[in-house]
């Protein structure tokens, strides 16, 4: 369950193809473009079937931009397999109408003059963008580590090569290249920071090299792009004791999504497995867990003891959960 929010009508003025894979949309809002900083977001209300849903979408560029011209700029990546929202977000043509809140920011680039790492794989480019124009327009110290899965995927490096010129280093898996983040942050002076946004898997192999430098925690920031795991989404199944139920998670659906189907209340707020409000005790397991957020330390999701319901999901078989829902409560008896 989450809290209100505020939605308000935008108007597609444009889209642009920046990849084969990834397009951006330039939104004009009904009410003004509201100021925003490095690193905010749109929700974007999304169609699914008969259901609707909510996305989360960097904007992109500089705040003055939207200031200046009273649009905002998305850019969302075509995912495939995924769960229906950027597809019905490619489906848009100009002069459609779509609902979007916010802008909000959860990964505020941080005002201390610290020299800065930023590392972007991917559609994670979309916050780090702004950051790294910021930074470079302060004359801060900076370096910008972008990898993709091939040029064609690198969307903004014509951008950032102009205003970080050598500052950039750029990574294309069909290349073989691979950031060594062990040797970026080891070459890092005391007391930088890291901002990174990307797939889960790169973020995890981040959190474990900074963890091992001794670095301190605070000077780590992060956001996901989404709910990529270490394994192929497919259907798997789950049972609550409590409810009396035995439910099957389509691979298209979250976890969170099946429960709120079937009437069992979960807390939630990000959907995108970074703040841990909508995890859930587990009782039993069957198959592999595959942990796709950034809430649980290594140790925790060695223990398979949590799960985050927005994000991770089994492989070959399910699981039996435990909800905070009790057949005994108050709410249940006046139910």
């Amino acid at each position: 369950m989450r809290s209100p929010t505020d939605w308000q009508s935008a108007t597609l003025r444009g889209r642009a193809e920046l990849s084969p894979t990834v397009t951006e949309f330039t939104l004009a809002p009904d009410q003004s473009a509201e100021r925003w900083t490095p690193g905010s977001h749109l929700q974007v209300r999304v169609r699914i079937g008969d259901a609707v849903d909510t996305r989360h979408y960097s904007l992109v560029g500089l705040p003055q931009d939207s200031r200046d011209s009273g649009l905002y700029r998305i850019a969302v990546k075509r995912a495939e397999p995924g769960r229906g929202g950027s597809r019905w977000m490619w489906a848009l043509q100009p002069g459609q109408v779509l609902s979007i809140a916010g802008p909000d920011n959860h990964f505020e680039l941080p005002t201390a003059g610290k020299p800065t790492l930023l590392v972007a794989g991917g559609i994670g480019i979309t916050p780090i963008l702004g950051m790294a124009l910021t930074l470079a327009a302060r004359g801060a110290s900076l370096r910008l580590v972008y990898a993709a899965r091939d040029d064609a995927e690198l969307v903004f490096a014509d951008t950032l090569r102009e205003a970080l010129g050598d500052r950039l280093q750029t990574f294309a898996d069909a290349h073989g290249q691979r950031i060594d983040l062990a040797a970026e942050i080891n070459a890092l002076p005391p007391r930088a920071q890291l901002l990174i946004c990307g797939p889960v898997p790169l973020l995890q192999a981040a959190q474990s090299a900074w963890e091992h430098s001794g670095r301190a925690a605070g000077d780590l920031r992060f956001e996901t792009f989404g709910s990529s795991g270490n394994r192929p989404a497919e259907p798997f199944w789950v049972r609550l004791p409590r409810h009396g139920l035995q439910i099957e998670v389509p691979a298209d659906r979250s976890l969170l999504d099946v429960l709120e189907a079937h009437g069992v209340e979960t807390l939630y707020d990000c959907r995108r497995g970074e703040c841990g409000l909508c995890a859930i005790d587990i009782v039993e397991l069957q198959g592999a867990l595959d942990h796709r957020d950034v809430f649980f330390s290594a140790a925790e999701k060695r223990e398979n003891r949590r799960l985050c319901a927005c994000v991770s999901r089994v492989a070959g078989g399910g699981i039996v959960i435990d909800s905070a829902w009790r057949p005994d409560s108050p709410h249940a008896e006046a139910a």
